[in-house]
């Protein structure tokens, strides 16, 4: 097992943490060690910004597909004023 040492933690968050631990019966220790594997073990909530957006319009409309336009030869570069 490993050992980790937290410095310059305030003394209000510590007293909370006592009483906390308390209520459920524990060590601080102990406590703290159920707090960090609920916050490392938790699956990530927010999904990216577009992933939430394609949820949502799916969700609106059912989903659909727009017709791909066809695709044409790209544009010649204009030279501006060079001499070729």
């Amino acid at each position: 097992m490993s050992m980790l040492t937290i410095r310059n933690l305030d003394e209000a968050i510590k007293g909370k943490l006592r009483i906390q631990a308390a209520q459920h019966g524990c060590s601080m220790e102990e406590e703290v060690r159920r707090i960090l594997q609920r916050a490392v073990s938790a699956p990530s909530p927010q999904k990216g910004f577009g992933t939430r957006i394609h949820q949502r319009v799916v969700a609106m409309t059912g989903g659909f597909d727009l017709p791909l336009p066809p695709r044409t030869p790209p544009r010649i570069v204009p030279s501006f004023g060079e001499d070729e």
